[in-house]
């Protein structure tokens, strides 16, 4: 066959989530003849997406994009350098309300407390609940609702 198969980025970006719900380091899918591996590297550079695509030599994959710097922080250089910065766990998208007519979790300026619900991450169709691991008050969300977002992207402060 002298068509390369291209595997989609979400693919990619939903396999690299399934590492991180997991706690697996690598997976591997193979469907006819196209393999994909993704591996996740336990001491990645902090400039460096901690997931990459190594595909088989007979298989061509894209490695994801890394995401931009959120340009919603104009206080801070980098909101991944604050230390009330509120990681996403996984890759996927991020929801800021249990359902798309609700008012969201928490707003800048509400006070949270340790354990609080913060927002929704989906991730391989499954809603993980992201918590506030302190007390202390919001002073900037750094996602919209629906936006996807990568491991260990920031999305939101807490002081």
């Amino acid at each position: 066959m002298t068509d390369k198969k291209i595997v989609d980025k979400e693919a990619i970006r939903e396999l690299a989530g399934l590492l991180e719900e997991t706690g697996l380091n690598e997976i591997e899918i193979a469907s006819d003849d196209l393999r994909v591996r993704v591996v996740r590297h336990a001491a990645a550079a902090s400039s460096s997406n901690p997931h990459q695509a190594a595909p088989q030599p007979a298989a061509t994959a894209p490695i994801a994009p890394e995401p931009a710097a959120a340009p919603e922080v104009e206080a801070e250089a980098d909101p991944a350098d604050h230390p009330g910065a509120v990681r996403s766990p996984m890759v996927g998208t991020a929801y800021r309300s249990p359902d798309p007519n609700a008012a969201p979790f928490v707003q800048v300026g509400d006070q949270v407390r340790e354990g609080q619900t913060l927002m929704i991450v989906e991730a391989m169709k499954t809603m993980n609940q992201i918590t506030c691991p302190r007390a202390g008050k919001v002073i900037s969300v750094l996602v919209e609702d629906g936006q996807p977002v990568e491991y260990d992207e920031p999305l939101l402060i807490v002081e």
